[in-house]
Protein backbone atom coordinates (compact mmCIF):
# COMPACT_ATOMS: atom_id res chain seq x y z
CA UNK A 1 0.00 0.00 0.00
CA UNK A 2 1.50 3.46 -0.96
CA UNK A 3 1.79 5.58 1.72
CA UNK A 4 0.15 8.96 1.81
CA UNK A 5 2.77 11.75 2.11
CA UNK A 6 0.33 14.71 2.33
CA UNK A 7 -0.52 13.74 6.23
CA UNK A 8 1.61 15.60 8.66
CA UNK A 9 3.28 12.74 10.15
CA UNK A 10 4.84 11.86 7.26
CA UNK A 11 6.55 15.70 7.28
CA UNK A 12 7.81 14.95 10.31
CA UNK A 13 8.87 11.34 10.06
CA UNK A 14 10.79 12.65 6.86
CA UNK A 15 12.35 15.53 8.94
CA UNK A 16 13.50 13.23 11.88
CA UNK A 17 14.99 10.84 9.69
CA UNK A 18 16.74 13.76 7.32
CA UNK A 19 18.03 15.07 10.50
CA UNK A 20 18.95 11.64 11.88
CA UNK A 21 21.23 10.72 8.52
CA UNK A 22 22.57 14.11 7.80
CA UNK A 23 23.75 14.55 11.97
CA UNK A 24 25.40 11.06 11.29
CA UNK A 25 27.26 12.04 7.99
CA UNK A 26 28.60 15.05 9.88
CA UNK A 27 29.42 13.22 13.26
CA UNK A 28 31.61 10.95 10.89
CA UNK A 29 32.86 13.53 9.02
CA UNK A 30 34.43 15.39 11.68
CA UNK A 31 35.69 12.33 13.58
CA UNK A 32 37.48 11.25 10.48
CA UNK A 33 38.70 14.51 9.70
CA UNK A 34 39.88 15.12 12.92
CA UNK A 35 43.35 13.74 13.01
CA UNK A 36 44.27 16.24 10.64
CA UNK A 37 42.31 19.09 11.91
CA UNK A 38 44.27 18.75 15.35
CA UNK A 39 47.77 18.67 13.23
CA UNK A 40 46.74 21.39 11.10
CA UNK A 41 45.89 23.73 14.36
CA UNK A 42 49.49 22.28 16.04
CA UNK A 43 51.44 23.62 13.05
CA UNK A 44 49.46 26.81 12.56
CA UNK A 45 50.78 27.37 16.56
CA UNK A 46 54.27 26.75 15.77
CA UNK A 47 53.92 28.86 13.08
CA UNK A 48 52.64 31.94 15.33
CA UNK A 49 55.29 31.13 17.68
CA UNK A 50 58.28 30.90 15.37
CA UNK A 51 56.66 34.32 13.73
CA UNK A 52 56.89 36.03 16.81
CA UNK A 53 60.53 35.30 17.47
CA UNK A 54 61.26 36.36 13.88
CA UNK A 55 61.61 33.32 12.44
CA UNK A 56 61.20 33.21 8.67
CA UNK A 57 62.38 30.55 5.82
CA UNK A 58 62.96 33.30 3.44
CA UNK A 59 64.34 37.12 3.73
CA UNK A 60 61.04 38.29 4.37
CA UNK A 61 60.61 38.25 8.22
CA UNK A 62 56.88 38.67 7.07
CA UNK A 63 56.35 35.42 5.83
CA UNK A 64 55.36 32.54 8.02
CA UNK A 65 57.32 29.08 7.96
CA UNK A 66 56.19 26.73 5.33
CA UNK A 67 53.97 24.25 7.01
CA UNK A 68 56.34 21.33 6.06
CA UNK A 69 59.03 22.84 8.17
CA UNK A 70 57.00 23.87 11.10
CA UNK A 71 57.50 21.40 13.35
CA UNK A 72 60.93 21.08 12.27
CA UNK A 73 61.94 24.85 13.08
CA UNK A 74 59.88 24.62 16.46
CA UNK A 75 61.69 21.90 17.67
CA UNK A 76 64.94 23.60 16.54
CA UNK A 77 64.37 27.29 18.18
CA UNK A 78 62.00 25.58 21.06
CA UNK A 79 61.96 22.19 21.23
CA UNK A 80 61.34 20.95 25.13
CA UNK A 81 61.59 24.54 26.14
CA UNK A 82 57.49 24.64 27.19
CA UNK A 83 56.27 25.80 30.39
CA UNK A 84 53.00 25.96 32.65
CA UNK A 85 52.95 29.05 34.92
CA UNK A 86 50.44 28.82 37.93
CA UNK A 87 51.11 32.03 40.09
CA UNK A 88 54.52 32.78 40.28
CA UNK A 89 55.54 28.64 39.80
CA UNK A 90 56.64 26.82 36.45
CA UNK A 91 56.59 23.67 35.81
CA UNK A 92 58.49 21.96 32.40
CA UNK A 93 56.06 20.18 30.30
CA UNK A 94 55.13 19.02 27.24
CA UNK A 95 51.27 19.53 28.00
CA UNK A 96 51.90 23.37 27.69
CA UNK A 97 51.49 23.39 24.25
CA UNK A 98 47.79 21.73 24.47
CA UNK A 99 46.60 24.61 26.57
CA UNK A 100 43.83 26.45 24.97
CA UNK A 101 44.10 30.12 26.62
CA UNK A 102 40.16 30.59 25.61
CA UNK A 103 39.32 27.79 27.43
CA UNK A 104 41.30 28.21 30.67
CA UNK A 105 39.79 31.76 30.69
CA UNK A 106 36.07 29.92 30.59
CA UNK A 107 37.51 27.81 33.45
CA UNK A 108 38.64 31.00 35.27
CA UNK A 109 35.35 32.81 34.65
CA UNK A 110 33.13 29.58 35.71
CA UNK A 111 34.80 28.87 38.61
CA UNK A 112 36.38 31.56 41.10
CA UNK A 113 39.00 29.13 42.55
CA UNK A 114 39.92 27.62 39.84
CA UNK A 115 43.89 27.79 39.05
CA UNK A 116 44.55 29.00 35.88
CA UNK A 117 47.17 26.88 33.97
CA UNK A 118 49.43 29.35 31.08
CA UNK A 119 51.32 28.09 28.73
CA UNK A 120 55.07 30.13 27.94
CA UNK A 121 57.70 29.09 25.20
CA UNK A 122 61.10 30.24 25.53
CA UNK A 123 63.04 30.18 22.49
CA UNK A 124 66.63 30.67 21.30
CA UNK A 125 67.85 32.10 18.33
CA UNK A 126 71.18 33.79 17.24
CA UNK A 127 72.24 33.75 21.56
CA UNK A 128 69.13 35.32 22.00
CA UNK A 129 66.40 34.42 24.52
CA UNK A 130 62.52 34.88 23.81
CA UNK A 131 60.11 34.65 25.85
CA UNK A 132 56.86 33.85 23.87
CA UNK A 133 53.81 34.78 25.75
CA UNK A 134 50.02 33.74 23.71
CA UNK A 135 47.07 35.82 24.72
CA UNK A 136 43.47 36.33 24.09
CA UNK A 137 40.95 39.08 24.23
CA UNK A 138 37.61 40.88 22.47
CA UNK A 139 38.06 43.16 19.47
CA UNK A 140 34.75 44.81 17.71
CA UNK A 141 33.00 41.81 16.54
CA UNK A 142 34.27 39.08 17.82
CA UNK A 143 37.70 37.03 19.59
CA UNK A 144 41.16 38.81 18.48
CA UNK A 145 44.51 36.53 20.31
CA UNK A 146 48.33 37.08 19.43
CA UNK A 147 51.87 36.10 20.39
CA UNK A 148 53.76 38.43 22.07
CA UNK A 149 57.90 37.71 22.59
CA UNK A 150 59.91 39.42 25.02
CA UNK A 151 63.72 39.56 25.74
CA UNK A 152 64.95 38.10 28.66
CA UNK A 153 64.79 41.31 31.09
CA UNK A 154 61.22 40.99 30.25
CA UNK A 155 61.26 44.61 29.56
CA UNK A 156 61.45 44.73 25.65
CA UNK A 157 58.50 43.44 22.92
CA UNK A 158 60.60 41.25 20.81
CA UNK A 159 58.27 40.29 17.97
CA UNK A 160 54.27 39.87 17.71
CA UNK A 161 51.39 38.30 15.81
CA UNK A 162 47.53 39.21 16.28
CA UNK A 163 44.75 37.83 14.42
CA UNK A 164 41.37 37.91 14.43
CA UNK A 165 38.18 35.66 14.18
CA UNK A 166 35.72 38.65 12.49
CA UNK A 167 37.21 41.96 12.78
CA UNK A 168 35.75 44.17 9.82
CA UNK A 169 38.04 43.93 6.26
CA UNK A 170 40.55 46.47 6.07
CA UNK A 171 39.74 48.38 9.57
CA UNK A 172 40.11 46.28 12.56
CA UNK A 173 41.19 43.67 10.54
CA UNK A 174 44.47 45.36 10.21
CA UNK A 175 45.83 44.04 13.07
CA UNK A 176 47.33 41.17 10.96
CA UNK A 177 49.07 43.89 8.80
CA UNK A 178 52.82 43.94 9.36
CA UNK A 179 52.51 47.92 9.39
CA UNK A 180 50.93 47.64 12.49
CA UNK A 181 51.97 44.46 14.98
CA UNK A 182 55.46 46.13 13.67
CA UNK A 183 55.22 49.12 15.69
CA UNK A 184 55.22 46.52 18.78
CA UNK A 185 59.26 45.18 18.13
CA UNK A 186 61.10 47.52 20.64
CA UNK A 187 58.81 49.03 22.40
CA UNK A 188 58.88 48.85 26.17
CA UNK A 189 56.42 47.19 28.63
CA UNK A 190 57.43 48.80 31.68
CA UNK A 191 57.21 52.87 32.71
CA UNK A 192 60.89 54.25 33.70
CA UNK A 193 60.57 53.33 37.12
CA UNK A 194 60.36 49.53 36.08
CA UNK A 195 56.88 49.21 36.83
CA UNK A 196 54.75 46.93 34.50
CA UNK A 197 52.46 48.95 32.11
CA UNK A 198 51.79 47.46 28.89
CA UNK A 199 51.51 49.02 25.63
CA UNK A 200 48.51 50.86 24.57
CA UNK A 201 47.13 51.18 21.11
CA UNK A 202 46.62 54.96 20.71
CA UNK A 203 44.91 57.31 18.19
CA UNK A 204 46.87 60.41 17.99
CA UNK A 205 49.67 59.92 20.48
CA UNK A 206 51.96 62.25 18.73
CA UNK A 207 54.46 59.42 17.52
CA UNK A 208 52.78 58.05 14.09
CA UNK A 209 56.24 56.87 13.04
CA UNK A 210 56.63 54.85 16.54
CA UNK A 211 60.35 56.03 17.28
CA UNK A 212 59.96 56.44 20.83
CA UNK A 213 59.99 53.10 22.21
CA UNK A 214 59.60 53.96 25.71
CA UNK A 215 56.05 55.52 25.78
CA UNK A 216 54.46 52.71 25.67
CA UNK A 217 52.18 53.45 22.95
CA UNK A 218 51.76 52.68 20.00
CA UNK A 219 50.33 54.35 16.46
CA UNK A 220 46.33 53.07 16.32
CA UNK A 221 44.44 52.18 13.32
CA UNK A 222 42.09 54.15 11.40
CA UNK A 223 38.74 53.48 11.86
CA UNK A 224 39.70 50.76 14.23
CA UNK A 225 39.23 52.78 17.82
CA UNK A 226 37.44 49.60 19.52
CA UNK A 227 39.53 46.96 17.87
CA UNK A 228 42.32 49.12 19.33
CA UNK A 229 41.24 48.80 22.79
CA UNK A 230 41.07 45.08 22.24
CA UNK A 231 44.41 44.71 21.53
CA UNK A 232 45.70 47.05 24.36
CA UNK A 233 43.68 45.11 27.11
CA UNK A 234 44.63 41.98 25.89
CA UNK A 235 48.16 43.10 25.97
CA UNK A 236 48.04 44.43 29.29
CA UNK A 237 45.71 41.71 31.17
CA UNK A 238 47.79 38.57 28.88
CA UNK A 239 51.27 39.73 29.94
CA UNK A 240 50.36 41.19 33.27
CA UNK A 241 49.54 37.40 34.24
CA UNK A 242 52.59 36.43 33.84
CA UNK A 243 54.38 38.95 36.19
CA UNK A 244 54.75 37.14 39.58
CA UNK A 245 56.51 34.34 37.50
CA UNK A 246 58.84 36.50 35.54
CA UNK A 247 59.90 38.78 39.10
CA UNK A 248 60.95 35.39 40.00
CA UNK A 249 63.51 35.36 37.07
CA UNK A 250 64.88 38.72 38.33
CA UNK A 251 65.77 37.33 41.68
Amino acid sequence: MAMNTDKNSYTIIFAIAMVVVVGSLLAFTASSLKGRIDANKRTEKQQNILFAMGISDTEDPNEFVPAEKAQELFDKYVGDEQYIIIGSTAKKSNNAFSIEVKKENDKVKQDDNYERKMPLFIGKKEGEEFYIVPMRGNGLWDAIWGYVSLDKEFKTVKGAFFDHKGETPGLGANIKEAYFRDDFIGENILDASGNYKGITVKKGNADPKNVDKSDNEVDAMAGATITGDGVTAMIKKGIKMYQPYFETLKK
